[in-house]
């Protein structure tokens, strides 16, 4: 029996299937999962809703549940598919209308993605790998952040996995379904299946060259492919929905341009595939479990207690741990390379969330590498999910969004508090401020305020903003001032001019005047201001009578530039 327990442990496919007891079950472990998220996010479930869910993932779920279109009305559209947002309208339906309600319809989101990476660790590997790979890939600050913020990634890195998984048991028609609907999710998911669909015909390249297949799981199939090919209909069908009822496939012209028009430039790819380097290998800590694998590569695969009979599992010596397969540890680097290179492409903003497909596959490869070659292997990811942990909790010292760990919350309480003071002493008063503000004043079911609030937009608190501002014959009664990029208060480890100015041209990148600036360039005062670590508020006075003509709704004020 004993002998039995080892060999099952570290055969390639005893994991698939249903576990022999109840409480070891998929289900089980789903409730264990969706227990988890739920007392680790508690104290974050109400919070209101912050910066593109408030800008869009909101609004146009609140559309699909009053109005039933599919198409947003209250927001410009941006082509995005709308199976996430009918998840949360549906949950809207059943339960209410309610932040709470929001964040645990996207837990149960986070749950199944952390279920799917379990099980394709369990698929690739054994049942140890694979719930430390769920815990650390749980734990991991752009993960756990995003768990419980109603974007669309969280859903594709789940099907994605599953669709994945499904793909390695070749299980063709589950593997087409899963993948649709992870491209139905977001639009980028489709760079799974089309990256496959590369894979699959570099194999007959390399069989036709070599007349061997052995860096692929199984020898090429022209049916396979098709079947990759099949998420591509769903996805398609959608994008010709769109435009019949707004005359723009991939939405309106501002955000296509802003995605895709003025990414194009190649020092712009290079600069974009950098970040996205840096953000799968280093950034939130990550480099803390690349550097652990490194050091577990320099020692040789361990090997099980002696066991008469037992076979090799890996072409090495008898008993050693067995290794993610090459075959499959190759597609887990194609996808990883595809999405890198796919996101330095198309996309404006280069946000960590929208690698979360991959994120997993880098954490089960070293998982997998630290438990096959390092004898005190739980020791070693103890301090991977320690440094994640850390990075979740605590400010970084280098450019990061506030969504990638708990600085979210830290703005949204601020911005709480701003919005609590404006609505308190200038009700009636025409305000100032960027956006996401500008929605979180004039849009009570955001949850900041409970009435709306009469605004002026302003673009950014550049130079060039507050000046044009300044210029501009509206009698505005207070401003909204707010940190819309991160700053380390302790400054930056190191910082290099040349690149800064690299993200300014390519990337948007400014810096925001301190309140006491802007409110000494526009004549007021500074009436409160707050600061929860780097994330911080103001709200500005201006004496001045409120112009009766500018109060009935927003303006945007752009540079002259």
């Amino acid at each position: 029996m004993k002998t039995a327990k080892i060999l099952r442990f570290d055969a390639p496919n005893q994991s698939d299937g249903y576990f022999a007891r109840w409480y070891e079950s998929d289900l089980a472990v789903f409730v264990y999962i969706l227990s988890a998220e739920i007392l680790l996010h508690i104290s974050l479930l109400t919070l209101p809703y912050f910066w593109d869910e408030a800008g869009y993932y909101i609004p146009a779920a609140r559309d699909l549940l009053l109005t039933g279109s599919l198409i947003p009305t209250s927001t410009l559209t941006n082509a995005h598919p709308p199976f996430v947002m009918g998840w949360i309208a549906m949950w809207w339906k059943v339960a209410g209308f309610h932040p709470l309600v929001t964040r645990l319809a996207m837990l149960v989101v986070a749950t199944l993605a952390c279920f799917a990476v379990f099980r394709l660790g369990c698929r690739v590997a054994n049942r140890q790998v694979a719930l430390m790979t769920a815990l650390c890939t749980g734990l991991y600050p752009v993960f756990f952040a995003q768990s419980s913020l109603a974007h669309l990634d969280m859903a594709a890195a789940a099907f994605t996995m599953l669709g994945l998984t499904c793909y390695l048991r070749d299980r063709m028609l589950s593997m087409a379904l899963l993948f649709a609907i992870a491209a139905l999710c977001k639009e980028t998911a489709i760079i799974a299946p089309l990256a496959l669909i590369f894979w699959e015909l570099i194999a007959f390249i390399w069989r036709a060259a070599t007349g061997n297949s052995k860096f692929w799981l199984r020898e090429p199939s022209v049916c396979r492919i098709v079947w990759l090919a099949i998420p591509l209909l769903p996805l398609a069908g959608w994008f010709a929905w769109h435009y019949h009822c707004t005359g723009f496939i991939f939405g309106n012209p501002q955000f296509l341009e802003y995605n895709l028009g003025s990414t194009l430039h190649p020092a712009r790819f290079f600069a974009a595939l950098a970040i996205r380097t840096w953000q799968l290998l280093g950034y939130m800590n990550m480099f803390v479990l690349v550097v652990a694998t490194g050091i577990a590569m320099t020692r040789p695969p361990l090997k099980f207690a002696s066991i008469p009979g037992a076979p090799s599992t890996n072409g090495g010596g008898a008993n050693e741990r067995r290794r993610i397969s090459v075959p499959a540890q190759l597609v887990f680097y194609v996808l990883i390379f595809a999405y890198a290179v796919a996101l330095s492409v198309v996309g404006g903003a280069v946000l960590a969330r929208y690698l979360l497909p991959v994120y997993p596959l880098i954490i089960l490869v070293a998982v997998s590498t630290i438990w096959r070659r390092i004898p005190w292997w739980p020791a070693f990811l103890a301090v991977v999910c320690a440094a994640f942990v850390v990075a979740l909790v605590t400010d970084p010292p280098y450019r990061a969004a506030p969504e990638d760990n708990l600085g979210y919350a830290k703005y949204v309480r601020v911005h709480q508090q701003a919005a609590q003071v404006i609505e308190a002493k200038f009700p009636s008063g025409l305000v100032v401020t960027a956006w996401p503000a500008s929605d979180e004043l004039t849009k009570p079911y955001l949850g900041y305020v409970s009435k709306p609030i009469n605004v002026i937009r302003i673009e950014n608190f550049s130079p060039e903003q507050i000046l044009a501002l300044r210029d501009t014959p509206a009698n505005y009664h207070a401003a909204l001032v707010f940190s819309t990029k991160y700053e380390p208060i302790s400054g930056y480890i190191i910082r290099l001019t040349r690149w800064d100015r690299m993200l300014a041209r390519y990337f948007n990148y400014y810096r925001d005047l301190p309140p006491g600036v802007v409110a000494e360039m526009l004549n007021g005062r500074v009436f409160w201001q707050q600061r929860i670590g780097n994330e911080w508020a103001a709200v500005l006075a201006f004496d001045v009578p409120v112009n009766a003509q500018n109060t009935s709704g927003t303006m945007l004020v752009t540079s002259r530039r």
